[in-house]
């Protein structure tokens, strides 16, 4: 006699998805295409948001959204980096110098936004206290360094001797000519001994410096960005530039070059650092369909940063940025 094998019964549960299931496949057949009065209410909506906020805002807000969603795809890439850093012990260590309000806090901000905190730091020193002052320069800067598999990035740095100090006489002419002769082999010894060692000097301009002092002036969430220091760097613009101009030429070098960045655009500055960061690691790269060139417009060499400065001070008589 032939067998007959029993069918497994129906349950409950499983009449119950088999239902479901129909229900979804039915929703898709006969789903029908909103009706003029839900696109006239959704347009009604939409006319009270930009007269409320104003259309303006709105698109600021939408292109404000595009940019940060540009940059996720190399601030994955900074991840890899990081663990690449980590496998091998390297360290790392990012210098971000420039004027004030040019951009620097908000780009260490975007780099280190989806890193593991827990391998990487944000150095950003006060004012020497009396028995730093009376220590070896570089020593307070040295007890910040990584150790192995860790990334620094210095919001600010020893080129505070360099620039700031030095307009505002902050340090004596030998403490600055000191500097000047020593911080090249420094930094060479840095590299030397395995340091990944990264120097970007971010370039704004005068009336694009102004426009942000003045926005953090009438801004009280922004206005604690506002130092004594600040307020003078738009009347001290050339004293600064002549500072910027003796910095570049005397501590750009094959070992330890200046990148400058040019950052009236945040946005385009901030997707450049990040290009720039992750072609000075040899990392295994993860992501092959993004544009990893740094864009020649915004990022340039300290070398040919000078050159540049040279030239207008030809044409000019002085320089201007």
């Amino acid at each position: 006699m032939t067998s007959v094998t029993a069918l497994p019964k129906t349950t409950a549960k499983t009449r119950s998805s088999l239902e479901d299931t129909e229900t979804t496949k039915s929703a898709a057949v006969t789903e029908k295409p909103k009706s003029a009065e839900n696109i006239v209410e959704q347009s009604a909506e939409l006319r009270d948001c930009i007269e409320q906020y104003g259309s303006a805002k709105i698109l600021s807000t939408l292109k404000k959204s595009n940019q940060e969603k540009a940059l996720k795809p190399y601030q994955a890439e900074l991840i890899l980096m990081q663990k690449h850093l980590e496998r091998s012990k390297r360290r790392l260590i990012i210098l971000f110098e420039g004027r004030d309000a040019s951009g620097k806090g908000g780009t260490i901000r975007r780099i280190t936004r989806y890193m593991n905190e827990k391998h990487y730091r944000v150095v950003a020193l006060g004012k020497p206290s009396d028995t730093a002052r009376s220590q070896w320069f570089f020593q307070r800067y040295v007890e910040k360094f990584p150790t192995g598999g860790e990334s620094v990035l210095f919001d600010r740095s020893w080129y505070n001797r360099a620039m700031v100090e030095q307009v505002f006489g902050f340090c004596t002419p030998e403490e600055y000519k000191v500097f000047m002769k020593g911080v090249v082999g420094f930094e060479k010894d840095l590299v030397r001994q395995g340091t990944i060692l990264i120097k970007l000097y971010f370039s704004v301009t005068k009336s694009e410096q102004a426009h942000r002092f003045n926005r953090r002036k009438h801004d009280a969430l922004r206005q604690w960005k506002l130092s004594e220091v600040d307020l003078q760097a738009q009347d001290r613009w050339d004293d600064f530039t002549t500072q910027k101009y003796e910095m570049l030429r005397r501590t750009h070098s094959n070992h330890a070059p200046w990148t400058v960045i040019r950052s009236n655009n945040k946005h385009d500055a901030r997707l450049n650092a990040m290009r720039t960061i992750l072609n000075a690691v040899p990392y295994e790269r993860g992501n092959d369909n993004i544009d990893y060139v740094p864009d020649p417009e915004i990022v340039i060499s300290g070398s040919r940063e000078v050159e540049q400065m040279e030239a207008v001070r030809i044409r000019r008589g002085k320089f201007t940025n």
